[in-house]
């Protein structure tokens, strides 16, 4: 049986949201509001968009384009932990459900990401997936990582033991 893009993608993925649910799971609900810095992000918004991610998938998978300037881009900011975990569930399946019977062809398609006629970056859909999904979403959970540092909350296991679980 031959492996496809999308078969290897989503594979890598499906670790990727198990720890990516972990992290989301930790997160304190009486600290939604909080934000090491006026220039970050609430602990609320990162989390949500951490959440959002995945779903970002159903515009790669079989389109050419993401602009910015005509989408109706609502950026999630959930107000309890439970509406964050529901936010993610979702995102999870769209990503599944984007890729599903994705043959090779349409993961190599070129993708854009634009605001307007400003072009942001174009790669393969396979390559934007994996740059403006996959490793989005490693970057803002390091970021998480730090704000569960800062409030004194126990950071949950990712790729191995944490200083807070240190055994497998």
């Amino acid at each position: 049986m031959t492996t496809m893009i999308s078969d290897a993608i989503l594979g890598e993925f499906k670790v990727e949201a198990a720890s990516t649910r972990r992290m989301l799971e930790a997160v304190p609900e009486d600290q939604l509001a909080w934000q090491p810095h006026d220039k970050s992000m609430t602990l609320s918004r990162l989390a949500g968009h951490i959440a959002e991610l995945p779903a970002w998938a159903a515009s790669m998978v079989g389109h050419d384009a993401f602009d910015f300037a005509t989408a109706d881009y609502q950026p999630v900011n959930p107000e309890s932990v439970e509406e964050l975990l529901s936010a993610h569930d979702q995102s999870v399946a769209a990503f599944e459900q984007a890729l599903q019977g994705a043959d090779d062809a349409t993961m190599m398609e070129p993708w854009q990401l634009r605001s307007g006629e400003n072009m942001i970056f174009e790669a393969p859909c396979v390559a934007a997936m994996r740059g403006f999904v996959l490793n989005h979403v490693v970057h803002h959970r390091g970021q998480l990582s730090v704000y569960f540092r800062q409030l004194g909350v126990p950071v949950p296991q990712v790729y191995g033991p944490t200083a807070d679980n240190p055994s497998f």
